[in-house]
């Protein structure tokens, strides 16, 4: 169990250091999906996209994994508006369009991606006590 989490957790140090970079690259396709009562767009797209570089290197490093997972998970719910947006105003990624479905379907993942976060980084366990 314990190879699978750090195989998740490498994982998602991926995807997040890959999405971090978009914020850069693309930075203007993560401005076209914030939502319009979010003052200045441009720095909040560079501040999660720098958020995202750096939870991608305390994932891949043990000692702060749980403590990347800790952050991640309010994070996530953190950007859902500009994803709730997108969907809600079928907006194009970039040159990617996407059906208002997937759309959808992006927004409603993001509740599993959060429990698989919390799960790989050791942040959910069952531990019981009996009295």
């Amino acid at each position: 169990m314990k190879n699978l989490k750090s195989l998740g957790s490498w994982f998602f140090a991926v995807f997040f250091f890959y999405a971090g970079l978009m914020h850069f690259v693309q930075e203007e396709s993560f401005t076209a999906i914030m939502p319009p009562f979010i003052p200045f767009p441009k720095l909040i797209v560079w501040t999660t996209g720098l958020m995202e570089l750096v939870f991608a290197i305390l994932l891949i490093l043990p000692r702060y994994r749980k403590l990347a997972g800790f952050l991640l998970a309010p994070f996530l719910l953190a950007v859902l508006p500009a994803n709730i947006h997108m969907a809600m105003n079928n907006i194009p990624f970039g040159e990617m369009s996407a059906t208002p479905t997937t759309l959808w379907l992006r927004v409603a993942l993001q509740f599993p991606l959060i429990v698989s976060i919390l799960w790989v980084t050791g942040n959910l366990s069952r531990s019981y006590k009996s009295n």
